[in-house]
């Protein structure tokens, strides 16, 4: 029986804006001020309103980009959290990402992570995680993010993963709310 393959590959028009000259990412205003960006490109280009990034803490140099890939490949786990993880896990050679590094990895995502993305956190082994909008912003627009323990963070810090909410979460939420005024698609 044929079995079906898959391939991962970030979409044309992210690899085009990743060829362009990148700003310094030297503040976490202005790494999550990006991924917002990009979140706005990839909803324009029929993928979900989500974006994420993962940088390497002590250089603040970009490791790897997301973005919501679900409609696009058929497939609910590409989120852009996960693509994210799966790309910098690439890209360093290590499915732990801090695993016989000298370096700390730090995920910004324009939205808390729903249930699924919370799990893949810890075992990528990301150090600290910066969020834009809230579960609940995406959940209002009809986004379904799973049952979420509601100490999920203290949870997060009990494995050494600090957490930072509500970075730009104006301009995240406006992504969101973008999306679900032009009737994208909810999954």
């Amino acid at each position: 029986m044929h079995q079906p393959e898959f391939h991962l590959r970030l979409p044309d028009w992210l690899i085009q804006h990743l060829n362009k000259p990148l700003p310094a990412f030297i503040s976490d205003q202005q790494k999550m001020a990006w991924v917002i960006e990009l979140s706005r490109h990839n909803s324009a280009n029929d993928g979900g309103p989500f974006a994420a990034a993962v940088f390497d803490s002590s250089t603040n140099e970009l490791i790897s980009v997301g973005a919501n890939l679900v409609i696009p490949t058929n497939c609910s786990v590409m989120h852009a959290e996960i693509v994210a993880l799966i790309m910098a896990q690439q890209k360093t050679g290590r499915y732990h990402l801090e695993q016989n590094s000298e370096h700390s990895y730090e995920l910004f995502s324009t939205t808390e992570p729903c249930a699924m993305c919370m799990g893949a956190i810890p075992w990528a082994g990301i150090s600290r995680l910066v969020c834009g909008a809230r579960d609940e912003d995406a959940r209002k627009i009809g986004f379904d993010e799973g049952d979420k323990p509601d100490d999920w963070m203290k949870k997060f810090s009990q494995r050494n993963i600090s957490v930072v909410r509500d970075l730009c979460r104006h301009e995240a939420t406006q992504v969101l709310e973008q999306y679900a005024q032009q009737h994208g698609t909810l999954y």
